[in-house]
C-alpha cells in the first residue's frame, strides 16, 4: 500500500495575477501581510501586485525585510509585524526567499519560538498544532517552486545551517504563475533559478522513493527546462518561455515530494557558509555529483535513470559523452562559470562544507548513501 500527496490550486499564464486578486477578495481577507524583499520594492515590481490588489479594494501591509537566503530573524520580525497589524492572511511575492520566509512567519505568528524546535529533521512538525495563516504565493522567479511546497528553508541563527520547517498546512492555498512578473529578471538570475528547477526534477528522478506521479512530472519538468531556459535567458520578454519556466519550476518542486539528494545537501551550506545563490550552488555542484554517482557500482535501474536523462540531451542534439558532461556543457552555454574557487569559496572551507552537507537531510533520499568523506571528495572535485 502506498500513499501519494499532490499540491495546491495553481493559476497559470497571462492574467493570473488579476484573477488571483479577485479570488483573494472572494476569500474575504481584510488585512493581508505582503511578504517580499527590498529589491522588488526598489525596482517597482511589487507595485504591479499592489495595483491589482487595490483594484479589488484590498489594502495590504508590507514586510520587506527578507534576506536573499532567509534567516531566522526574518521570520521573527515578520511574525511580530503580522501580529502588530492584526493581519489575517499572508501574500508572499518574490523568489524562494520571501516565500520561504513567509512560511516561517506563518509558524511564529501562531506558535512560540524558537524556530529551531520546528526543524523537520527532529520531528518538529508535530509541534505545529495551531491553525496557520492562509498563504497565497506569487513567484517572481522560475526556480525554487516554493509556491507548491509545504516547507520553508530557513538559516537558523544558532547553527548557521539551512533548516527545513515543514507542515502539510504550510502549503499555499493559491499559487499564481504570472509570466509578466518574471520578464525583467536579469539573465544570470534567470539562469541560476532555471537550473534550480532542473536540479529539483533531476534529483527527484534519481530518488529511490516510490512516487510514479512525481517521477512522470520530473521528466516533463526537465524537458521544459531544456526547451525553454536558454530562450528565457536570451529573450527575457518571451512570454511563452517565461510561462514554461514557471511551470517547470512548480513541476520540479512537485516532483521532489520523492525527495532530493546530495546536490542540495552541498548547495545548502554553500549558501549559508559562503553566500552563494542557491541556484548557482546547484549548478556548480550538479556535474560533479553526477560524475561521482556514475563512478560508483550502480544498479541497472540507477544506470537506466541516468541514461533516460542523457537521452533528453541526445534527442535535442545537446549531448556530450556522458550525462555529467552534457549538463556541464549546457550550463556553461547558459553562462555558468565553473569551479567553486571562482565564486569566493576558500579551500579551507571544504571540510566544513562536507560536514554540513552530511548533516543536511536532503541526501537521505540520494541515489546512494553518502559519508563525510564522499562529500569531501565531490566538493574537492568541484573546487
Amino acid at each position: 500500500m502506498q500513499q501519494f500527496n499532490f499540491p495546491t490550486n495553481l493559476l497559470y499564464g497571462q492574467g493570473s495575477l488579476a484573477q488571483a486578486c479577485s479570488r483573494i477578495k472572494e476569500f474575504g481577507y481584510k488585512n493581508p501581510l505582503l511578504v517580499t524583499d527590498k529589491t522588488l520594492v526598489k525596482i517597482g515590481l511589487i507595485n504591479q501586485v499592489i495595483a491589482e490588489l487595490k483594484n479589488n479594494n484590498i489594502e495590504v501591509v508590507i514586510f520587506d525585510d527578507t534576506h536573499p537566503n532567509p534567516i531566522e530573524q526574518d521570520c521573527i520580525d515578520g511574525a511580530k509585524f503580522y501580529q502588530e497589524h492584526n493581519c489575517d492572511a499572508i501574500i508572499a511575492v518574490g523568489g524562494g526567499s520571501p516565500m520561504d520566509a513567509a512560511k516561517g512567519i506563518m509558524v511564529l505568528a501562531t506558535h512560540t519560538g524558537p524556530l529551531a524546535k520546528y526543524d523537520d529533521a527532529i520531528g518538529g512538525d508535530k509541534l505545529i498544532t495551531n491553525a496557520l495563516p492562509p498563504l497565497i504565493a506569487i513567484p517572481t522567479t522560475a526556480g525554487t517552486g516554493s509556491e507548491v511546497g509545504r516547507a520553508g528553508v530557513i538559516i537558523i541563527k544558532e547553527t548557521n545551517a539551512k533548516t527545513i520547517i515543514f507542515h502539510p498546512t504550510m502549503m499555499p492555498i493559491l499559487s499564481v504563475l504570472e509570466p509578466k512578473l518574471t520578464i525583467d529578471l536579469p539573465p544570470h538570475i534567470t539562469a541560476a533559478t532555471g537550473i534550480d528547477a532542473f536540479t529539483h526534477s533531476l534529483e527527484a528522478y534519481f530518488s529511490p522513493i516510490f512516487h510514479p506521479m512525481a517521477q512522470g512530472i520530473a521528466i516533463e519538468g526537465m524537458k521544459l527546462c531544456l526547451d525553454n531556459l536558454e530562450t528565457a535567458i536570451m529573450d527575457g520578454h518571451n512570454i511563452s518561455a517565461r510561462e514554461k519556466m514557471l511551470l517547470a519550476s512548480s513541476m520540479g518542486a512537485t516532483a521532489f515530494q520523492k525527495g532530493l539528494g546530495m546536490i542540495h545537501s552541498i548547495a545548502h551550506p554553500l549558501s549559508s557558509e559562503c553566500g552563494l545563490h542557491h541556484g548557482l550552488a546547484n549548478a556548480l555542484m550538479l556535474p560533479a555529483c553526477i560524475r561521482f554517482l556514475a563512478s560508483q557500482n550502480l544498479t541497472s535501474q540507477q544506470n537506466k535513470c541516468m541514461q533516460e536523462i542523457q537521452d533528453l540531451f541526445i534527442q535535442r542534439g545537446m549531448a556530450k559523452d556522458n550525462l555529467a558532461d552534457s549538463c556541464q556543457a549546457y550550463f556553461e552555454k547558459l553562462g555558468i562559470k565553473f569551479e567553486l574557487k571562482n565564486h569566493g569559496v576558500a579551500e579551507n572551507q571544504l571540510e566544513l562544507l562536507a560536514g554540513k552537507a552530511l548533516q543536511d537531510g536532503c541526501h537521505q533520499t540520494n541515489m546512494l548513501p553518502m559519508t563525510k568523506e564522499s562529500f569531501l571528495t565531490v566538493i574537492r572535485s568541484a573546487f
